[in-house]
């Protein structure tokens, strides 16, 4: 990735994690474009450029992050087997990148309870749904790429890709009901490993 690439990748971060930031903390319906393109230093000409509203600003986090997933399952190593690999590009996703560092650590049950009330409002929901379908999509490619089947014909890439986020989801589920006190990483490995396995039926 290019200098100019490599900027812009940096701005659409520092936008959707602003979005992310300033909605939880005061509301959707408080939050203004221009409040979002000031918390990231730039001007709302700017944020206009990169995204059409408050949800889309929010969900490209999902959605950079799944990509970046997709990225990274394809750059794991020859001969991994492919849930292991799975679960390293899946893991990887749960770093922050420095547009978050850069801000002070929120109070874990505050930002917990205003996650929660952000992912209930219909206009955010319908845009994650919106990420996640795009999400997916480059999911089920990395995967058939990364296991020679065709995304076009075959079944198994799309399930594979569908899977995945339906971990992601459920374990983001489990986590918020947690009030944060629960752990991502474990969240994930586990839900990983029972697909793995074949999702066999407990105490069978």
């Amino acid at each position: 990735m290019g200098l100019r690439e490599r900027k812009k990748s940096e701005t659409r971060a520092a936008l959707s994690w602003a979005a992310i930031r300033l909605i939880v903390e005061r509301g959707a319906d408080n939050v203004l474009v221009e409040d979002i393109a000031a918390a990231a230093g730039v001007s709302p000409r700017t944020f206009n450029n990169y995204f059409s509203s408050k949800g889309e600003a929010v969900a490209a986090r999902h959605l950079d992050r799944c990509r970046n997933f997709a990225r990274d399952l394809l750059d794991r190593p020859d001969g991994e087997p492919l849930w292991t690999a799975m679960t390293h590009a899946v893991l990887a996703q749960l770093e922050p990148g420095p547009e978050v560092t850069a801000y002070p650590r929120p109070d874990r049950e505050q930002w917990t309870e205003g996650i929660t009330a952000m992912m209930r409002a219909p206009s955010l929901q319908a845009e994650m749904l919106r990420a996640g379908t795009l999400a997916e999509a480059d999911i089920a490619a990395a995967v058939a790429t990364r296991t020679g089947t065709d995304v076009e014909r075959d079944l198994y890439p799309h399930l594979v890709a569908a899977a995945v986020m339906a971990a992601q989801n459920v374990c983001q589920v489990r986590f918020i009901k947690s009030g944060g006190k629960a752990d991502m990483e474990q969240l994930l490995t586990e839900a990983l490993r029972q697909f793995a396995a074949g999702l066999p039926e407990p105490n069978a």
